[in-house]
């Protein structure tokens, strides 16, 4: 399976989450995405995990779940089903 994203470094300065994803730097400001974050010590935020897959990144101390795609605002066309008058199972 092919990895969503390329999750290079995450990091923080102050209320402000800094990720580069795919080559490309992002800044978030915390209060915009996550409220458990903004109120975090630094060893929690520095505590997380990046899926295997780059889908999100996971807070385990403080049970925050973060998605790359929602914070990058990308939206992926899902495979449309065949509807029953042309699926030949039904």
């Amino acid at each position: 399976m092919d990895k969503l994203h390329d999750i290079e470094a995450v990091s923080f300065e102050g209320d402000c989450m800094r990720l580069v994803v795919d080559g490309t730097e992002h800044v978030f400001a915390l209060q915009g995405i996550s409220i458990r974050l903004l109120h975090a010590s630094p060893e929690q935020r520095t505590n997380y995990e990046v899926s295997p897959s780059g889908y999100g990144i996971h807070w385990p101390a403080i049970d925050e779940d973060l998605s790359i795609d929602a914070l990058l605002g990308v939206h992926h066309d899902l495979p449309r089903r065949a509807s029953r008058a042309t699926d030949p199972a039904r």
